[in-house]
């Protein structure tokens, strides 16, 4: 195909379309379709009685970075829509600037826009059409395709614009920057990392959202900034508090209809009993209170009071980015001295009269290999001492390592490692030299994990397991979900570690096939081997003769 349609004007366009072309207006009849979503033709958002205490106090504050914490419906992005007009209409010498808005869905975007619009027809006097421009939105890949976005500019100069939410698109804006429903957000860190930026030449960031799990990026902002370690203002209103300040009155005023407390208290628990049983729901929504995940496993509380700052995750990466091209004798030599170096003074730690076993998970190029390392306590609490966490690690260096603990670790009971895509090579040559009774080549069916999650699931809820305090552990493990009934990782979800690379619960397929490891029976014979020569090389011919001059360890 050589052209696109933009669906809000039903043009084709030629794909050599420059970047930021302007192709038309949204046609009135499709702002006619948004309906009730706009304040009505003529709406004065400045009048008496129409902000309530909440939407007043964020207009108020003009700190360069605001949250706002929030229940469904509380009325911040109408707020903002209200505080971008006002300040786009305005000169330069008294503050005005241009307003970048980023929601989570297209619709938003032209929902906002509109809605400025709306307001600055009654605020500016202002008659504004809003454009549709036609940008290159850069994906993973490389590749890009054609979107859209709405703009609106005003008599100063300045204009409101609705992007899309690719971090890509947003680093280089000079302005003001809003993040609507951040929660929910495809990639909520990259986008929250790509607006940082704006503050060096002076912008504002509003980051408004209702909350999506515990784990989400936007929880973990407002409880970082709570402890300090940013300086976002904070506003918070639930469902509740916007009631309290006249949420029903204001809806009743747009709707034309007459606010009695009789329908107010029947309107109100509509909306409560409409979650019905789903508590965590409705306390998430109009509470603001984030929920443990909707199908997670495992719930935050239950990771966290397992979890060991004494335990470790050790990580390993190319130390150049030409690894893999130099000679296996560099990269033996490289992982030889990385293994010596910083894991073999924590395997040294393990107990040498209790069995050791690993679980693995393997990866390559986009996810991690992960190798849970752990042992049995006396009290039967299974302790995951080390994880190692491989990053782009050559094939022939996982096996390296993985050989090298097969031969290291104490009373070496096997493991269970990942047989998935490549991962099954690798599982065949452990198989091969270490024998089937100590390796597992796993790819685990509905059936292995319908009998063994759940018992992964109670040792968190017991605390017959612990493992090493690691952010990326605990948000690994956060990622089995129940799934139809079977706790599993989903195919095609990935969330972002801490050092910016993907991740697909490497770390928790780990630990969960270190866990089904240690529950397995292993019989232990009374066997020691005897003691390589000094060297490693084995012993000369004479000394295996008889009378010649044998030593220990000679045969």
């Amino acid at each position: 195909m050589n052209s696109i349609v933009i669906e809000e004007t039903g043009k084709p366009l030629p794909r050599d379309t420059p970047a930021g072309a302007y192709v038309g207006d949204v046609p009135d009849e499709d702002l006619d379709q948004l309906g009730s979503v706009l304040p009505p033709a003529g709406h004065d958002p400045l009048a008496e009685g129409i902000l309530m205490k909440h939407q007043s106090k964020w207009v108020e504050d003009q700190s360069p970075l605001k949250l706002a914490e929030k229940g469904r419906r509380t009325g911040f992005t109408y707020a903002e829509a209200l505080d971008s007009t006002t300040i786009a209409m305005t000169a330069r010498s008294a503050g005005g600037d241009n307003t970048f808005y980023i929601g989570d869905t297209k619709s938003k975007g032209l929902e906002f826009i509109a809605t400025c619009a709306r307001f600055a027809e009654v605020v500016a006097r202002e008659k504004l059409r809003i454009g549709v421009y036609v940008w290159d939105d850069v994906q993973e890949d490389g590749t890009s395709k054609q979107i859209t976005s709405y703009r609106i500019r005003f008599a100063s100069g300045f204009k409101i614009e609705a992007l899309s939410s690719n971090p890509a698109n947003i680093r280089g804006l000079q302005g003001r920057v809003i993040v609507d429903e951040a929660a929910f957000h495809a990639a909520v860190k990259e986008v929250l990392k790509a607006v940082n930026a704006l503050l060096i030449w002076g912008g504002a960031i509003r980051i408004i959202s209702t909350h999506n799990g515990q784990a989400n990026p936007f929880n973990e902002l407002i409880k970082d900034t709570r402890a300090g370690k940013y300086d976002y203002k904070i506003h918070r209103a639930t469902f509740d508090d916007a009631v309290a300040n006249g949420l029903f009155e204001r809806v009743c005023l747009i709707r034309g209809t007459e606010p009695t407390a009789e329908a107010k208290r029947e309107w109100y628990d509509r909306i409560r009993r409409s979650y019905g049983t789903d508590i965590a729901a409705m306390k998430e929504e109009l509470d603001a209170i984030p929920r443990e995940g909707e199908g997670q496993l495992l719930s935050l509380a239950a990771i966290e009071a397992c979890s060991i700052p004494a335990y470790k995750v050790i990580r390993w990466a190319p130390p150049s980015t030409n690894f893999l091209d130099l000679s296996d004798v560099v990269r033996e030599a490289a992982i030889d001295d990385w293994l010596n170096r910083e894991v073999r003074p924590v395997l040294d730690e393990l107990l040498d009269d209790t069995g050791t076993a690993i679980g693995e998970d393997f990866g390559m190029r986009q996810d991690r290999t992960d190798i849970a390392i752990g042992q049995t306590a006396q009290d039967l609490t299974r302790q995951v001492k080390v994880v190692l966490e491989l990053r782009q690690c050559p094939y022939p260096q996982q096996r390296q390592i993985l050989f090298w603990l097969g031969d290291t670790l104490p009373k070496f009971e096997g493991g269970i490692l990942d047989a998935n895509g490549n991962g099954m090579a690798l599982a065949q040559e452990a198989r091969i030299k270490y024998g089937p009774e100590l390796i597992v080549e796993l790819m685990p069916n509905d059936a292995f994990l319908r009998e063994h999650m759940p018992k992964f699931q109670a040792a968190f809820t017991d605390k017959t397991i612990l493992i090493p305090a690691d952010r990326d552990v605990r948000d690994d493990l956060r990622q089995i979900q129940n799934i139809n009934g079977v706790a599993k990782v989903p195919r095609n979800v990935r969330t972002e570690g801490t050092d910016g690379g993907k991740r697909h619960a490497d770390s928790a397929v780990a630990i969960f096939n270190l866990f089904c490891a240690l529950a397995r029976d292993v019989v232990h014979y009374g066997y020691k081997p005897a003691p390589k020569s000094r060297t490693g090389e084995p012993y000369p011919d004479e000394d295996r003769r008889s009378g010649g001059l044998f030593r220990q360890g000679a045969w």
